[in-house]
């Protein structure tokens, strides 16, 4: 039997709102880190009772460089987004010799989906809807995680 060759691939999307204000920090080297959670929901009907319920998730998002000052700078708590990333796993040991994992969704875009209301003068104060996908050029590099 010959070999199955397998690609690899590992593509998140999520839509949800953000759970509190993001937290913007420096690398060592002076790269913009910004770290986030967002919640995002499921509906269905519970087949037993009929009744209707909701199962939510919370999720911890990381963004760098330009993208993670746009999102310290635009998105606060209760912010609706898309993000589409791919799942990281990291594990350290906590200050109290406990070792601790997570997963967590590295962005590669961002898009925000709420309106803003701009207030400059001579605008009419309509609501713009703010589409602001923002690329990372390349990956992360492990030299540039804070932690």
């Amino acid at each position: 039997m010959s070999q199955l060759r397998l690609g690899y691939l590992n593509t998140v999307m999520i839509i949800g709102r953000l759970v509190a204000d993001p937290e913007l920090r420096y690398t060592g080297k002076g790269a913009p880190v910004c770290d986030f959670r967002l919640a995002c929901s499921r509906r269905y009907k519970n087949k037993e009772s009929g009744e209707a319920q909701e199962e939510t998730l919370f999720i911890n998002i990381v963004a760098w460089r330009r993208q993670a000052e746009l999102v310290n700078d635009y998105l606060k708590k209760g912010s609706a987004i898309l993000v589409e990333g791919r799942l990281r796993s990291r594990q350290w040991e906590s200050p109290q010799g406990e070792k601790r994992s997570a997963i967590e969704v590295v962005a590669y875009r961002i898009q925000f989906l709420d309106a803003l209301q701009t207030q400059a003068a001579g605008d009419s104060g309509t609501p713009t809807s703010v589409e602001t996908p923002v690329e990372i050029e390349g990956d992360v590099k492990e030299e540039d995680t804070p932690f």
